[in-house]
């Protein structure tokens, strides 16, 4: 059985005192002791969350880190060896603003994904299409382009110790989300490409939705089949919205 897992973006939010509050509403929230809850804060806040959240169950990662493992001369760049030293537990690799605005391309993304995973973080893939792109029908090849790139190089047993989120970039902060069947139906085909490969390993990996996940949408979501939790954007940043979608990953 699939544990889910909801996991909060923060993207690029928070000021010191901003962060602190939602701190303080976190470690208020009762959560289900059957689901994984984590948060994404911005580079910047990693150690204050980390430290503000000791003892509550939730996990702290990142949004994004190098495409090399260890430090070194990359100005800018954060690498997976040291957001593991700090205590995050994973990261998020081929986000789709990385992606469409800032040019990352799949090579770029499997590299990460890569690096991440030798420093002992959980990479969380994600994947989606975008507008015009599920519009001209091609919402499973999308998806089983940048899902296959990282099976291609890395082989399918590197989602042994990974997450896949499926965003479907027309509903990230725009309001709009997939419908339960919609979503459901990208689960599904992401789950047989990688069974295709490795079906017993296929059974184990957690695949999130992404994309407007509210309170009020998240139970039917997170009750299809192969739906595991949510990857939650503009909700993770109000503590009691993003409990009560980790409460509907519970029931």
């Amino acid at each position: 059985m699939r544990r889910p897992l909801v996991a909060g973006n923060w993207k690029m939010h928070g000021t010191h005192s901003s962060v602190a509050e939602l701190i303080k509403g976190l470690r208020q929230l009762a959560l289900p002791s059957g689901v994984d809850v984590a948060v994404m804060p911005p580079c910047l806040f990693i150690s204050q969350v980390i430290q503000g959240l000791a003892g509550k169950a939730i996990d702290v990662g990142a949004q994004n880190s190098a495409v090399e493992p260890m430090q070194g001369a990359l100005t800018g760049e954060t690498a997976p060896s040291q957001l593991a030293d700090v205590g995050c537990s994973m990261v998020l690799v081929g986000h789709s603003e990385r992606r469409l605005i800032l040019g990352e391309s799949d090579e770029v993304v499997s590299r990460k994904f890569a690096a991440a995973q030798s420093c002992g973080l959980v990479p969380v893939l994600c994947v989606g299409e975008t507008r015009a792109e599920r519009e001209a029908g091609k919402t499973l090849e999308v998806v089983a382009r940048q899902l296959g790139s990282v099976i291609d190089e890395l082989g399918v047993g590197a989602f042994a110790r990974a997450v896949v989120a499926y965003e479907p970039v027309w509903a990230i902060g725009t309001g709009l989300t997939a419908s339960p069947a919609q979503a459901q139906e990208v689960h599904a085909a992401i789950r047989a490409q990688l069974a295709a490969e490795n079906a017993e390993l296929a059974k184990g990996v957690r695949l999130l939705y992404g994309g407007s996940v509210k309170a009020a949408s998240a139970a039917e979501l997170f009750g299809m089949p192969d739906i595991d939790g949510g990857l939650v954007g503009g909700a993770s940043l109000n503590a009691d919205e993003f409990g009560a979608i980790c409460r509907a990953a519970g029931s």
